[in-house]
């Protein structure tokens, strides 16, 4: 009689995504060989910029002259509906426009950091890090021409601000990572989905009338408490405090601290999960 012998049962086999491990290590490596080629992104800025304004006379400059119109423009209107004096308004006018007109401008072309570059992306194995610095650069560089423009309006109204105007500084750091995270979340998410960019663009026109830019904090009453849950407005302050007001408030820096954190980790989160679909999404 033939015995048949049963073969042993089969062992369970787990299947793990093996690229999964590596996605932390390769995201991370983006990053600091992407800070690492910090002088290749401000030279891809200083690029653009010249690009953008070829041929012409005042070059960035352009930016500044219209700012300036509308810091006297909108000065003038607003210090007389808001029943403010002139030499008390244009300064805190000509800081905000000057730094909102950087948020929005990072924001808006932080959109297209990666589209942008598609040729380069397709054709050069460069950390996309770098594309997030180069618009980080460039608008820093374009924001940098209207700084003057500060400078002569506090000379003008004899506005000196104090010690305290060093802390703009530490403004100015969070204001750039800010940027930097955003240009790589946005650039992402635009990059595979083409109708963001157009609602970023409507939530910024309203977020420049929601925050105070041509408007002080103080018309809002006891309501202005609820203003650091508007994360333009703390970046907008944590700038504009130190140099017009005398400093910010300690919940506007917790704020303002608080909203880079948690645009630091989104950013970092989805560059870890998505950082390999980027070249086949621009």
């Amino acid at each position: 009689m033939l015995q048949t012998t049963m073969p042993p049962p089969l062992s369970v086999l787990y299947v793990t995504d093996a690229n999964r491990p590596r996605r932390m290590e390769r995201a991370l490596e983006d990053l600091a060989t992407g800070f690492a080629r910090w002088r290749l992104a401000a030279a891809l800025a200083r690029l653009d910029i010249r690009n953008r304004y070829r041929g012409s006379v005042l070059g960035p400059f352009w930016l500044s002259l219209s700012t300036a119109v509308m810091v006297v423009a909108l000065g003038l209107l607003y210090s007389t509906l808001f029943s403010m004096p002139l030499d008390e308004y244009l300064p805190y006018l000509a800081v905000s426009l000057i730094v909102w007109n950087l948020v929005s401008q990072v924001v808006t072309e932080g959109c297209a950091s990666l589209t942008s570059a598609e040729g380069v992306i397709r054709q050069l194995t460069l950390p996309y890090t770098v594309h997030a610095l180069r618009c980080v650069f460039r608008n820093a560089a374009a924001a940098a021409h209207s700084l003057p423009l500060i400078l002569v309006v506090f000379l003008f109204f004899g506005h000196v601000p104090g010690p305290e105007a060093l802390l703009a500084l530490p403004g100015l750091l969070l204001l750039g990572v800010n940027a930097f995270a955003l240009s790589l979340i946005l650039g992402m998410v635009c990059a595979r989905f083409r109708d963001i960019p157009p609602i970023i663009s409507n939530v910024l026109q309203l977020a420049f009338f929601m925050s105070p830019v041509l408007w002080k904090p103080e018309l809002l009453g006891e309501q202005q408490a609820w203003l650091p849950l508007n994360p333009f407005y703390t970046l907008l302050e944590v700038v504009r405090g130190p140099l017009v007001e005398g400093g910010a408030a300690l919940e506007v820096w917790a704020s303002a601290i608080g909203f880079t954190l948690l645009s630091c980790a989104l950013s970092f989160a989805f560059f870890v999960r998505f950082r390999g679909r980027i070249a086949f999404w621009v």
